[in-house]
Parts: structure tokens; sequence; C-alpha cells
């Protein structure tokens, strides 16, 4: 079946629809990984976007329960080059396109990403519409007429409803053998040393996963809870999550978020980054056309260290706009925007990549032992 792609700025793509059918509007944005499609496409950050891929063809090793980062798809659309006819791995369960129809994603292959991507960098990341039924002047209309991200506030169509204690993966996976027995792929997690309560803004999987690896218990809790529920429960740290939407329309959580600074160390990723952000009397403002991909170089200001990082956000915090007890520890190589800062004064860090990867180099997966010894000295 035909699809059409098209951008409010009347740009037009055709390719073939897979998956579902129908009509669908979001923001379009580009992932450069080259792997981790499934993760990509169940990121709850992507919440309200068209993601292309640009590595050309997708669904190779299909899909499988394991590698999901939530407990559904949050894409609003998938824009690939070439649907794999086979999805050939023992792990998979079923197809890309099998996954999408028992979801209601619509897909569309046979589209030029390259010329996307290129149009997406000079111009933008922008409203569009992928649809199986509109018209091409229908579905710019479309378009035009969806929510801009700016000022969107996402987070409360992805935040769980109620608190729960993460109890997935009581055993961590290390490098599949097929020769073994499933068995012999696991090891034994290490003793729990703290307990953190994690704000839930949209948190992958891995980053549970990471965190009970680095030793702690973990309670996820939604995104509107108060900070004196959190602090009746007495944790030894706070986790603020990963995302979707605008940072600067969370005022209620900066609010709250700004309860609990100097109460107890805090560590955040992606969207808890630009949260600190505000909380600090900052700004975040819009990239033009964002960080998502797995290889965006990212520079320690305290060690020179470089980290390839694995990265998806549309916005940044301004590094002109905080406290003065506020420091900028790391930025991004590539356009000198902030991808960390810390409290001078406060046990309290945060990373705009995500050091828990999935998919992604695991360069930074530091800062989660580096979170569990904060917690330990400041306990």
């Amino acid at each position: 079946m035909k699809a059409i792609l098209a951008l409010e700025d009347g740009r037009l793509f055709e390719g073939r629809a897979f998956g579902a059918t129908g009509t669908s509007t979001g923001e379009i944005c580009f992932n450069t990984s080259m792997t981790g499609y499934q993760e990509v496409i169940t990121d709850p950050s992507y919440r309200g976007q068209i993601v292309t891929m640009t590595y050309p063809q997708i669904g190779n090793y299909g899909v499988n329960p394991d590698d999901a980062e939530s407990a559904s798809p949050h894409v609003r659309g998938f824009v690939i080059g070439e649907l794999s006819p086979v999805a050939s791995n023992y792990r998979s369960r079923q197809t890309l396109a099998e996954y999408f129809s028992e979801h209601g994603i619509i897909g569309i292959e046979h589209v030029d990403t390259r010329a996307l991507t290129k149009h997406l960098r000079s111009a933008g990341a922008m409203r569009a519409c992928l649809t199986t039924e509109l018209t091409a002047e229908e579905a710019v209309e479309a378009a035009l007429k969806s929510p801009s991200m700016e000022g969107c506030d996402l987070v409360q169509e992805v935040t769980v409803g109620d608190p729960y204690a993460w109890e997935q993966d009581s055993r961590r996976f290390t490098l599949p053998n097929v020769v073994t027995s499933q068995e012999g792929n696991w090891m034994e997690l290490p003793p729990i040393r703290s307990r953190i309560v994690a704000y839930d803004f949209g948190v992958k999987y891995n980053i549970l996963r990471r965190l009970r690896q680095a030793g702690f218990e973990v309670e996820v809790v939604p995104s509107t809870t108060p900070a004196e529920a959190v602090l009746n429960r007495n944790p030894d740290g706070i986790f603020l999550s990963n995302g979707p939407g605008d940072p600067a329309a969370l005022g209620y959580i900066h609010g709250e978020v700004k309860k609990l600074i100097g109460k107890k160390p805090i560590f955040g990723i992606c969207l808890g980054n630009q949260i600190l952000g505000h909380v600090f009397g900052g700004k975040t403002f819009k990239l033009k056309f964002g960080h998502r991909g797995g290889n965006q170089p990212v520079k320690d200001l305290r060690t020179g260290k470089i980290s390839i990082t694995s990265q998806n956000h549309g916005f940044a915090v301004d590094p002109d706009s905080f406290d003065t007890n506020v420091e900028v520890t790391h930025i991004n190589l590539n356009d000198d925007t902030v991808e960390g800062i810390r409290h001078k004064d406060y046990p309290v860090f945060s990373v705009q990549y995500h050091p828990e990867a999935a998919p992604g180099p695991h360069d930074a997966a530091y800062f989660f032992d580096e979170f569990a010894d904060l917690v330990d000295q400041s306990k």
C-alpha cells in the first residue's frame, strides 16, 4: 500500500506502508544509530515523534520482548529506507511489520532517508504527517494543524500510574552463548547497598537495570509525586529519569524537585538534566534538529576525557542562565551544547546523554557507580 510522508513546509516523500494503516502526525526527526531500532521504537522519550532511521536496512533481526525499553512502542510513525524481508535471529519472536500491526504504528519504507535527513539538518525538525489515506495536500494540512513540540507536556502520557518496585531482571544478562543453556547466559546481581526513589518521566527499562546493577533497590514513582511524599520514604538517593516533550512546560515538576535539593543526593539523565537546569534558575531552548544516535562525542571538562555517547533529545540547557553555584561539567563537541551539570554545594549532578545506552556505546556507564559512591558518601 502506498504511503505519504508530508512535512509542514510542503516537502513530500512517497513510499510503501508496512505495519498499520491510517494517519498519524508528530514531529519528524532522525536517528543515526546503526542498530537498536526496537529500543528506539519503545523509548518513551520518542513520544509524539515520527522517527527516521538513517541506517539503510531495518528489521533484519526482528523484534523480541527482552529488548523493549518500555511496555509498548511510543513513536508516532517510522520512516526507513528498506524493510528487511527476513527477520533472522534466534531471539526474534516476530517481524517489525507484525509488531507495528499489533500496536497500530504506521511504517513507511522506500524513502530516500538521506535526502530527508539532509533536509531536516538544513530546515530543522518540524511537524509531519504520515498517512495511507490522505492526499498530499490533505497530509500537509494535517501536519500544519498538529501541535508543536515546544510547550508540549508529554510526560503525563508516559509516566507510571502508581508507584512500584523495580523487580524485573533479578539476574544480569551477559553476552549470549547459544552453545550453552540460557541459564549459562546470566550472572547474579550484586547485593543491595542503597535504596533510591526514581521519578518516572518516561524512564527506560535499561536505566532501571543499570541502577539495580549498581547496587540500588529502586522504587519508581509517578512524575506528579510531591517532594514530601518522596522524602517520607526516606530514600538514600533520588533519580530523575529521561522523558519526552518540552522541559519548560513542566513547571509543576520543577517546583517539587526544587524542594529536594540539598535533602538527598540526586542524579538526572536527559530530561532529568533539563529539569535540574530549570530548578537551578536556568532555561532550555530547542535544538535545530536534536541529538539522536549512538555516536555523539562528549568532553568531560573536569578531566579532558572524551566519550562517544548515546543521545536522544531535542532541547538543551542554556549555559549562561544558571545560578553561579552550578557548574557545567560536560559539553557536546559537535556544537558545544551542555551535556552535564553539577551543583557546587549539594550532591546533585546530571548528564544530558544516556549512560545506560540501549542502544549505543557504554563509555559513560560509570555514572551509575559514581552515583552509588555519592550516595554512600552522603549517608
